[in-house]
C-alpha cells in the first residue's frame, strides 16, 4: 500500500511538469457483458486500442464476452463436456471451429452446456471445502468450457457478423447472464474462500493463490453476493439491463458506420487522395456493385471506416468533402433506430443505480475498487497534464493557422474541425519533408511481421513460425503463428485477423485470449495448457496485386497489440486465473503494449521493417532521422484529446446525475471547454461512439492510457540505459522484462513486479524525455 501511495504521488508531482506528447494505442480485448460476474471479470476483459489523438481514428474493440478457451494440442476431458455430435460448440475439439460454427448453434449448444454447468454449480456448492483442491481448481474446471464456447461465439460476432447470429446471441445472453449471477453470488464458494483467507494455511499458499483469493472475495462482494434478497433482485435486474444496453449501443456503432457510403464519379472531388486510397474507394465500390470501378477512374466509394475516413480527413483536397465526412463521422449513432443517446442515459443511470447499490456515492468509485488509483488522484493527474498541455495545443493550432495562410488557404483565418487533420498532415510534411503516404510502400505487412518476429527473438528468445492449417480459421486472410521456446518447444499460439472488412468487422484493433496457461486444465501429456490469442486489426487490406502497405502508426499498433498479446503468451504463471493478463489491475495493463511501441522508433528494428515492397530498398536514413524528430509533433494537441476523453469519462460516472439538469451533451461541451481549443460542433454526438466506456471496459478507466504511460516508459529506459547498440545487454534486459512484466502476470501486483524488473520504483523522467519535455520540466 505504502508503494502504491508513493507511485500515485510521483504521477501527480509528474504531472504538472508534462504536456505529453502522443496518443499511445492499445488493444482491447473483448469484456464479459455481465461486469458484476466475478468469476468473469476476474478472468478477462478485452485492451481496446485507445482512440488516436491526431486522426480521430477510433481504435475501438466491442465488448463481449471474457475469455475463449481452447487447448492448443489436445483436446477436453472434463466434467462439464457436453457432447452433440451435430453441433461443433458442444464437442471436444482441439481449436475453436470457427469455420463451421453459425447461428443455429448457438441457441442449442448454450442451452444445453448452461443447464449441465448449473447441474455442476449445485454439486460444488454441496461438496465444496475451503482447501484448493476442493473449491479453486473445480471452480476453474467448471468455467472453461463456458469460456470455450461463449467466447467463440461472441469472437465470431466481432468478426464475422450476421443477422442471425445477433439475434442468437441476444436471445440466449439473459440465460448467460443468469448463471454468471448465480456464480458470482454463490454464497457457499464466497464463505469457502473467506475461509480459506482466515485459515492457519493461508501463509503456505503462494502470492499467485493470495492474489485470486482475495480477488475473488472482492469480485464477489462487487457482484452483489452480500446483498439482501431484494436488493440483490434488483441488481441482477441491472446486470441483465446493461448486458443488453451495451450489447445495443455497440451493434448501433457498426450498423451506422456500415450505413455511411458515398459514391464519386468525379475525380476532382476527392483530389489529393493518394493511390492507395483510391484503389481502396475504387475496391469497395466494386465490392458494393460497381463492378468496373478503378483507382485511376473510379467509381469511387468512401465509408466512415477507418483507412477510408482517415484518407479523407488528411488528403482531400475538397474542404465541402471533409466537411461532410467529419459530420457524419461525428454524429453516427445519433439519430433515428441507431441513435445511442437513450441507450447511453439509460447506461448510466443504471450504473448509478448498481454503485447505491453496493454502497458506493457513484459508478467512477465501483471502477476503482480494483485499479490502482482513486477517483480523486485520477482526476488530479489529468488536471495537472490539462494544464500543463493547453498553452502548447494553442501554439499548434496558431502554427496551423500561420502555415495554411502561407499556403494560401481560405480558411487560414477560420480553421475548424474538418481542417485541422488536413493541414496538419501537410504541416508535418513541410517540416519534417514525411508524407506518410509516400512512405506506405516501405512498410509492407510481410516485412512489419518479418521484423516484428526478428525483434522479439531478439529480446525474449523466442521463435514465431506461421502454423496456418493447424487451427480452423474465420476468414481466409486470418493467419494462425505458433510460438517456440529456444528449445524448439511450442509455448504458445495466436491467430492474426489484420485487415479491415466494413460489412462484418467490427472496427479498431484489439487483442483478446482466446485460451490462458493453466496447470489445472492441462491433459495428461502435458503439465500445463498452452496460452492462444487473437490479435485483430483493421488495416488497408491488398489493393490490386499489391500487399497491404502500412501507414506508420498501422505499424504501431501492431507492435502494440502484440504486446499485449506477449504478455498473455510469455507467461509462466500455471495458476489459471491469473496467468497471463489475467488479474492485472487495469490501469496497468498497457504497460507492455505501449512497451513494444517504442521498438518502432529504434533504429535496427525500423530498418529491418522498412523495406520497399517492390524494390527492396530500405528506407533512407535521412527519413529515419526525420521520423524521430517528428515523434513529438503536435504533442499539446495530442494530449488535450486524450484527456478530453478520460475526463469526460470521470465526469460521467462520478458526477453526472442522469435525469438531472446537465444532459450527456451539456457535459461533453463543459469538458471541452477546457480541452479543446476548437469548440466541438453543436452537433457533435462523439459520444454514441464512445464504445470503449459504453459497450467496452474502460468506464470511468479511460485514465489508464495516461496512468500506464509512466511504467512503459520507465520500462523501455531500462534498455536505454543498458546501451540499445549493445546487443548482449538489451538481450539480458530482454530475458529479465521477460521472467518479470511478461511471466509473472497477476500473480503480484503490477508495482511490485514492475520493481522487479527496474530495481526502483517508477520514475517520470524516462516519459519527459521521449516526449522531448525533459528540458523544460527542469527549467
Amino acid at each position: 500500500m505504502g508503494r502504491n501511495i508513493t507511485f500515485v504521488i510521483k504521477l501527480v508531482t509528474m504531472a504538472t511538469i508534462i504536456s505529453i506528447a502522443r496518443s499511445i494505442q492499445i488493444h482491447h480485448r473483448p469484456i464479459c457483458y455481465s461486469t458484476a460476474c466475478s468469476t468473469s471479470k476476474r478472468l478477462l476483459k478485452s485492451r481496446i486500442c485507445p482512440l488516436w489523438s491526431p486522426s480521430f481514428f477510433i481504435c475501438l474493440r466491442q465488448s463481449h464476452s471474457p475469455l475463449t478457451a481452447v487447448t492448443p494440442s489436445h483436446h477436453y476431458s472434463m466434467s462439464t463436456t457436453v457432447s452433440d455430435n451435430n453441433n461443433p460448440l458442444l464437442n471436444n475439439f482441439e481449436f475453436p471451429p470457427f469455420d463451421t460454427i453459425d447461428a443455429s448453434h448457438v441457441r442449442p449448444g448454450m442451452r444445453a452446456l448452461l443447464k449441465k454447468l448449473d447441474s455442476d454449480l449445485a454439486e460444488l456448492e454441496k461438496t465444496v471445502e475451503p482447501t484448493w483442491p476442493k473449491l479453486v481448481e473445480p471452480l476453474e474446471k467448471m468455467m472453461d468450457r463456458l469460456t470455450v464456447v461463449w467466447g467463440a461465439v461472441n469472437h465470431l460476432k466481432a468478426v464475422k457478423d450476421t443477422a442471425e447470429l445477433r439475434s442468437a446471441i441476444e436471445e440466449i445472453q439473459p440465460e448467460k447472464v443468469e448463471f454468471d449471477l448465480k456464480l458470482g453470488q454463490s454464497k457457499p464458494l464466497y464463505n469457502a474462500f473467506k475461509a480459506i483467507r482466515e485459515s492457519p494455511d493461508w501463509d503456505k499458499l503462494s502470492d499467485a493463490q493470495k492474489r485470486i483469493v482475495e480477488s475473488s472475495i472482492k469480485e464477489a462482494v462487487l457482484g452483489g453476493v452480500s446483498l439482501e434478497d431484494s436488493k440483490r433482485e434488483e441488481f441482477n435486474k441491472i446486470q441483465q439491463e446493461l448486458t443488453k444496453l451495451s450489447r445495443k449501443f455497440e451493434e448501433n456503432v457498426l450498423d451506422a458506420t456500415k450505413k455511411f457510403e458515398k459514391l464519386i464519379t468525379d475525380k476532382k472531388e476527392i483530389e489529393g487522395l493518394p493511390p492507395t486510397a483510391l484503389g481502396l474507394a475504387a475496391q469497395t465500390a466494386s465490392s458494393k456493385g460497381h463492378e468496373n470501378a478503378t483507382a485511376e477512374n473510379g467509381p469511387w466509394m468512401i465509408t466512415l471506416d477507418a483507412p477510408s475516413f482517415m484518407s479523407v480527413m488528411q488528403h482531400a483536397k475538397n474542404r465541402a468533402l471533409r466537411e461532410e465526412i467529419y459530420r457524419a463521422y461525428v454524429t453516427r449513432a445519433s439519430s433515428g433506430e441507431l441513435d445511442n443517446t437513450s441507450v447511453i442515459e439509460q447506461i448510466l443511470k443504471l450504473r448509478l443505480e448498481k454503485a447505491k447499490l453496493l454502497g458506493y456515492n457513484n459508478y467512477a468509485e465501483v471502477s476503482m475498487a480494483t485499479k490502482m488509483a482513486t477517483v480523486s488522484k485520477a482526476e488530479e493527474l489529468l488536471e495537472k497534464l490539462r494544464s500543463a498541455s493547453w498553452n502548447a495545443a494553442v501554439q499548434d493550432m496558431e502554427d496551423l493557422k500561420q502555415f495554411s495562410k502561407s499556403q494560401g488557404a481560405p480558411e487560414a483565418n477560420e480553421l475548424t474541425h474538418w481542417d485541422t487533420t488536413f493541414w496538419s498532415e501537410r504541416l508535418r510534411e513541410s517540416k519534417y519533408e514525411i508524407n506518410e503516404e509516400e512512405l506506405r510502400p516501405y512498410f509492407s505487412l510481410p516485412k512489419v511481421m518479418d521484423g516484428l518476429f526478428s525483434l522479439v527473438k531478439m529480446l525474449f528468445g523466442i521463435d514465431v513460425e506461421p502454423a496456418d492449417g493447424l487451427a480452423p480459421v474465420w476468414n481466409a486472410d486470418v493467419r494462425f503463428y505458433k510460438i517456440k521456446d529456444s528449445t524448439g518447444k511450442p509455448i504458445s499460439y495466436f491467430y492474426f485477423d489484420p485487415y479491415s472488412r466494413p460489412a462484418e468487422k467490427r472496427g479498431g484493433a484489439w487483442m483478446d485470449e482466446v485460451v490462458a496457461r493453466s496447470r489445472v486444465l492441462s491433459d495428461d501429456k502435458t503439465s500445463v495448457r498452452l496460452p492462444i490469442a487473437h490479435m485483430v486489426c483493421n488495416q488497408m487490406p491488398p489493393v490490386g496485386d499489391k500487399p497491404s502497405l502500412m501507414t506508420f502508426r498501422e505499424v504501431e499498433t501492431v507492435f502494440h497489440e502484440f504486446g499485449h498479446a506477449l504478455q498473455h503468451m510469455l507467461t509462466k504463471q500455471d495458476e489459471g486465473l491469473v496467468a497471463g493478463i489475467r488479474g492485472i489491475e487495469w490501469d496497468a495493463v498497457e504497460l507492455p503494449s505501449q512497451f513494444m511501441e517504442n521498438w518502432c522508433y529504434h533504429r535496427d528494428t525500423l530498418m529491418s521493417i522498412a523495406k520497399h515492397y517492390e524494390t527492396g530498398e530500405s528506407l533512407p536514413e535521412e527519413i529515419y532521422q526525420k521520423l524521430l524528430a517528428a515523434r513529438t509533433f503536435r504533442a499539446g494537441s495530442l494530449s488535450l484529446r486524450q484527456l478530453k476523453f478520460a475526463t469526460v469519462d470521470l465526469e460521467l460516472h462520478s458526477k453526472y446525475i442522469p435525469g438531472g439538469s446537465e444532459s450527456i451533451y451539456d457535459v461533453d461541451r463543459r469538458v471541452s471547454e477546457k480541452t479543446q481549443v476548437i469548440p466541438p460542433l453543436p452537433e457533435d454526438r462523439f459520444l454514441c461512439s464512445f464504445s470503449h466506456i459504453f459497450a467496452g471496459g474502460y468506464a470511468a478507466g479511460y485514465y489508464s492510457y495516461k496512468w500506464a504511460e509512466v511504467l512503459s516508459a520507465d520500462a523501455f529506459s531500462a534498455f536505454e540505459d543498458a546501451g540499445l547498440n549493445d546487443d548482449k545487454a538489451v538481450k539480458e534486459t530482454g530475458r529479465r522484462f521477460r521472467e518479470t512484466i511478461l511471466a509473472l502476470g497477476g500473480g503480484k501486483d503490477p508495482l511490485t513486479v514492475f520493481v522487479e524488473f527496474r530495481g526502483r520504483e517508477p520514475s517520470p523522467e524516462p516519459l519527459l524525455r521521449h516526449n522531448g519535455l525533459l528540458q523544460s520540466a527542469s527549467a
